[in-house]
């Protein structure tokens, strides 16, 4: 059982003139693990929670807050039982972390304590052709298929992609669908053409849904084949509820060795002599790879005295740039030059003004990398980068 103390309470009011109106902010006293819960009653991905308190009556919303800043937030539309419960599925991409409940006026509970959510398994590969059994109707088509990666990230050079064959009665029609896993929702669809006899087919996701991003999280696809006599065959009817799913990442983390984040003096806003430190440092051996967290238009290179061989990316569908600094060689990258997710753009180095060999890392928000943005602290984003990479 997760028992939570309880938020602090409050209200909020209206206009004093004119006719007010009174919002009760809900309040979160306990939460419990009711069904699909991990052994001794620990919460999971599809676990359902029973989240008890005061003013729950117009709760339509549970947010699960993470432990890594609002990059990891997930959350789930929810109808009150009573004024006193509610339930709530824990949706996929949910971590430890607290919750807090919110009502359809937009008023929020406190934070809770934190929830304790084990991790989903990892996917399965499944990258060659296996036959989906039990997949459909009597004489309906016979379905094999594979997914070429179990792990993909936004932006990156290599998709990920679906494949697949028919075989027996041929197909009338054929659709794919990409599933999200967190609410079952069809994201994206393929109607490709008939094949022919054996013939191995394939879709391909770079991780857009038309000019957007999609959110992070795990996704399936869904392969369906009609015959001519109406029997439907479905590739995600089977006991294997593993199959054809893969995990979407929209970053990588930069640093590919064993790395720590030094001391205080490291972070984001420690004093450096009459200015602040726009970044966080993340040690590593000198020679370590650096990727890019995260594909877009090169911005900057150079050298500079203080930053050494450095780079800005500006990120692909984001507002934000991309500082990589102390590279131990100038960068083979020019302004202009375009960057996937997870390409080699440098190595760890100690280059300019710095002690020991580090990289450091900076996020800018727009309009951009001293161009009228902010700088903003990566160190939560890294730290929760480098849980999945």
């Amino acid at each position: 059982m997760l028992t939570l103390a309880p938020s602090a309470a409050g209200q909020s009011t209206g206009p004093a003139a004119g006719g007010g109106t009174y919002a009760a902010t809900p309040t979160v006293a306990k939460v419990s693990c009711l069904r699909r819960c991990a052994p001794r009653k620990r919460a999971k991905t599809g676990s359902t929670l029973k989240i008890t308190g005061t003013g729950l009556q117009t709760v339509t919303q549970v947010l699960f807050q993470g432990s890594y800043g609002a990059s990891d937030d997930a959350q789930v539309t929810v109808r009150a039982v009573s004024d006193t419960r509610i339930r709530a599925r824990v949706p996929a991409g949910a971590v430890s972390g607290p919750l807090a409940v919110v009502t359809r006026a937009g008023v929020s509970s406190g934070p809770s304590l934190t929830v304790a959510i084990l991790p989903p398994p990892p996917v399965s590969p499944a990258a060659v052709l296996t036959p989906v059994p039990g997949s459909g109707d009597a004489n309906a088509p016979l379905l094999e298929t594979g997914t070429s990666r179990t792990r993909a990230y936004v932006d990156a050079r290599r998709a990920v992609t679906f494949s697949f064959r028919v075989s027996g009665p041929p197909p009338a029609s054929l659709a794919v669908e990409l599933l999200n896993a967190a609410d079952g929702t069809v994201v994206k669809t393929w109607n490709p053409p008939l094949p022919a006899p054996g013939e191995i087919q394939s879709v391909t996701w770079s991780g857009h849904i038309g000019t957007a991003t999609a959110p992070p999280g795990r996704y399936s696809f869904r392969l369906t084949a009609a015959a001519a006599n109406g029997a439907l065959a479905r590739s995600s009817q089977t006991a294997h509820a593993g199959r054809d799913w893969f995990d979407l990442y929209d970053h990588v983390f930069p640093v590919r060795g064993r790395h720590n984040f030094g001391s205080d003096s490291a972070r984001f806003g420690a004093s450096r002599g009459g200015r602040i430190h726009e970044g966080q440092d993340t040690f590593a051996a000198c020679g370590t790879r650096v990727l890019a967290a995260r594909g877009g238009r090169v911005l900057h290179t150079g050298y500079h005295a203080a930053a050494g061989n450095y780079l800005v990316i500006d990120g692909a569908g984001t507002d934000i740039d991309y500082a990589y600094m102390h590279l131990l060689t100038p960068t083979p990258f020019a302004a202009g030059d375009r960057v996937y997710t997870a390409q080699l753009v440098g190595a760890v180095g100690q280059s300019g003004n710095a002690r020991g060999c580090h990289l450091h890392f900076e996020l800018w928000g727009a309009p951009g990398w001293y161009d009228g943005g902010t700088p903003f602290d990566p160190l939560p984003s890294l730290l929760l980068w480098d849980t999945w990479s």
